[in-house]
């Protein structure tokens, strides 16, 4: 690698420790701090602070809790130039930033799309090269992200124009893709400590509503205080635009409190996760994965499957679909479901990404309610009763140990000889299997004795797929 690619830490020893035993050590610390919440689940975004560890190190380790063990395609970290003036935005488009915990490599690919994608995201070490706001987030991503890469942006213009721009280009390049997006941010700065408590909380109030126009409208207004008031609004524009719908408050303190002094200069901090409500939270088991749809993305395909469902049964013209997202004209595999009164009503599917997925869908809706072989068409006079649900699959793969399956997040392949049998994540976790029991039925599924999965000529394969229903989608 270049040296003239890695940008070096420049903060290591102000910031945080430089010797990298004692840096891991204070994570790791500030890290156990933090209780578990295992009810918060499909976070798309963080809102971090970026003081000196010893100030505001406790509030982040409460945002980099809530993903510690993940794996993400890339880390998009968003920061404020402190020094540097940009126009539009500027990114760290090769090699990698360094920091005591070694290389942090920059995913190249990723960023060359979103430069494509926006003109005004410009590949420069302007605002990079002094500034502590992004580099203090990455020791945390180092202790927390397993194969980590990220995208390091910084921005100056706060303009709304410039931060939707910059939002419209990232969530253009993330579809598809498991992305976690960081906002570095600290919060009120000034000598009053009320002051600092009552517009820290109500900045955050604002954060949490995860209303980005609103929240750009409060900055403007000097209503609301951050130092990071861009990437946040960015951050939550993109994030909703990739399916997120909550944000919670995990933890806020300033730097009086955390010093134990009431006077003098002080500086509100804050942790907000970003997130989709999952299925498990509204009653239901959490099943498959998040492959990057927006709400709007699993919106359309609902539609197309109901009315292509609707038209097929009334033998009528089935109708085109203007579709513009990016991601629902990727060639990917989806079956389609139907339940009528929680009974199965017909499934059908493409295992393998022939098409774009909204032509798959297309496709499949029509094929689960007239071509099942196990039940009869759908009626006309059944329309009414229908229940859809939608799985989108990542590509197959192999395995060797059937301790690579987890329940609840894969699907099942069993092929031997001629014979093969598929069963959808969703039907272990519907029907409250461990593992054993998932592979016998998908052996049955396959016309196979219900211990062949442990038969060295069987091949097992998993897959998982993003799953929602009518109901997720209202």
């Amino acid at each position: 690698m270049a040296t003239e690619n890695i940008r070096r830490a420049v903060v290591a020893g102000q910031f945080y420790p430089a010797d990298p035993d004692e840096l891991k050590g204070m994570i790791d610390e500030f890290l156990s701090n933090v209780p578990a919440q295992p009810g918060l689940k499909n976070i798309l975004g963080l809102v971090c602070p970026h003081a000196g560890y010893v100030y505001s190190g406790q509030t982040a380790a409460y945002a980099y809790k809530t993903v510690q063990g993940n794996e993400y395609d890339a880390v998009i970290v968003i920061a404020p130039s402190h020094r540097d003036p940009i126009e539009g935005a500027s990114i760290w488009n090769k090699g990698a930033y360094q920091t005591p915990l070694g290389l942090v490599p920059v995913n190249e690919a990723l960023a060359s799309e979103i430069m494509a994608l926006e003109p005004a995201i410009q590949a420069t070490q302007y605002g990079h090269r002094m500034e502590h706001s992004l580099e203090v987030q990455l020791p945390f991503l180092q202790r927390t992200v397993r194969n980590l890469t990220i995208i390091p942006i910084v921005i100056q213009d706060y303009s709304l124009s410039n931060l939707k721009r910059i939002a419209r280009a990232i969530a253009r390049a993330s579809k598809g893709k498991k992305i976690l997006l960081v906002a570095s941010t600290d919060l009120y700065h000034g000598e009053n400590y009320k002051q600092c408590l009552d517009n820290s909380k109500f900045t955050l109030e604002k954060i949490t509503k995860l209303e980005p126009e609103q929240l750009f409208d409060s900055f403007e207004s000097g209503k609301s205080q951050a130092c990071g008031a861009g990437p946040v609004v960015i951050v939550e524009m993109i994030a909703k635009e990739l399916g997120a719908n909550k944000a919670k408050l995990l933890a806020q303190t300033n730097s009086n409190d955390v010093m134990g002094q009431r006077g003098g200069y002080v500086v509100g901090y804050g942790a907000v996760a970003i997130y989709r409500n999952s299925p498990e939270q509204n009653g239901k088991k959490e099943v498959g994965i998040d492959m990057g749809l927006s709400l709007e993305d699993k919106k359309q395909l609902m539609e197309i499957a109901r009315k292509s469902i609707e038209a097929a049964v009334k033998g009528e013209k089935i109708p085109d679909f203007k579709v513009t997202s990016s991601i629902l004209k990727e060639n990917r595999g989806a079956f389609v479901t139907i339940h009528k009164k929680n009974q199965l009503r017909g499934c059908i599917g493409y295992i393998v990404g022939y098409k774009p997925l909204h032509l798959t869908v297309k496709e499949m809706a029509q094929a689960a309610a007239l071509r099942d072989p196990r039940f009869p068409p759908v009626r006309p006079a059944e329309l009414k009763d229908l229940h859809l649900e939608i799985s989108v699959l990542t590509p197959i793969q192999p395995i060797k140990n059937i301790e690579e399956i987890e329940v609840g997040k894969h699907g099942i392949i069993i092929e031997r000889g001629y014979n093969s049998g598929l069963l959808l994540p969703q039907v272990a976790t519907e029907n409250n299997w461990d593992r054993t029991t998932f592979l016998e039925h998908t052996c049955q599924k396959a016309g196979l004795p219900v211990n062949s999965w442990k038969e060295s000529d069987t091949v097992i394969k998993i897959f998982s797929a993003d799953v929602f229903s009518q109901d997720d989608v209202k």
